[in-house]
């Protein structure tokens, strides 16, 4: 991985460092800090923490937001377009979003319920058709540019969303539904892509599902997505923008609590979690 910012709980504390061919440096102010202000001023901000051999070692890895909503574009691939038509009845509400010049954006989660890298996301006890989403989140400044890229899990229920479109808060927003990590990796040190994206899961030490996508099959650009979220949208401290995903398991497909998901990418590393079950049943 290019150099990459990480939040870190170190002791009782939590810090936001900068990493570099093994070496680590605190950054010395937060994620919200660099991006309340210009692109070419974080970049300043972020270069001059890069640090040389040694550093303290990582602490317990947080998810890479501070005060940033997670918002999501939905129906920006073809494949994510077609499991819509699978799981519901209304496959021609689907067919026009992804024809639209106005995408699917939806609020996804409040920076406090977002879990970070090697912790628990969760599928709703009150759902029997749950998949993650593997998806390339885009950090955004306050002034909508591309600051760096992070993974990121848009844990879904189908069998919710499918039901009726109108349930999708209840499919997307719940708690433990949205994960995003290991780090932040900053647009000038990897470009725009595209980026391949693989996801896994694995059941009882074993692979259950497995499949890859990249960016490049993405109906829509970044810059677009991020244009239509700020429209009529002010985020002070930035906002992470989630883009959607290319990979749907077939129908025969559910995730179940045990399982672990893991979702790479060569520019971006690996963003690792156990499914856990949440809320009750009906």
């Amino acid at each position: 991985m290019p150099i990459s910012l990480h939040h870190l709980r170190v002791g009782a504390e939590t810090r936001w460092t900068v990493c570099q061919d093994g070496g680590w440096a605190e950054l010395g102010g937060t994620l919200a800090d660099l991006l309340a202000g210009p692109l070419d001023e974080a970049r300043a901000t972020v270069e001059a923490a890069v640090p040389g051999a040694g550093g303290f070692p990582p602490g317990a890895c947080l998810p890479p937001v501070d005060r940033q909503e997670i918002w999501a574009a939905g129906v920006t691939y073809r494949r994510s377009r077609d499991g819509r038509r699978e799981e519901s009845g209304h496959g021609a509400l689907y067919d026009h979003v992804y024809d639209s010049d106005r995408p699917e954006i939806f609020f996804k989660a409040s920076p406090w319920r977002v879990v970070g890298d090697q912790d628990t996301v969760g599928i709703r006890a009150d759902s029997g058709w749950d998949v993650p989403e593997a998806e390339i989140g885009l950090v955004l400044n306050a002034a909508g540019e591309v600051f760096g890229y992070t993974l990121g899990n848009d844990m879904s229920s189908r069998s919710i969303e499918g039901e009726n479109p109108l349930y999708l808060p209840q499919a997307k927003i719940y708690d433990r539904s949205c994960a995003l990590g290991p780090a932040i990796v900053p647009s000038w040190a990897t470009g725009p892509g595209p980026f391949e994206i693989g996801l896994r899961v694995l059941r009882d030490g074993r692979e259950a599902y497995a499949a890859t996508t990249t960016t490049a099959a993405m109906a829509r650009s970044f810059t677009d997505l991020a244009g239509w979220l700020f429209r009529a949208l002010s985020f002070p401290a930035g906002a992470v923008l989630l883009t959607g995903t290319g990979v749907v398991p077939d129908a025969a497909f559910t995730t179940r609590p045990g399982d672990t998901v893991e979702i790479h990418c060569p520019q971006l590393g690996t963003l690792t979690n156990r499914v856990v079950a949440v809320g009750a049943a009906r």
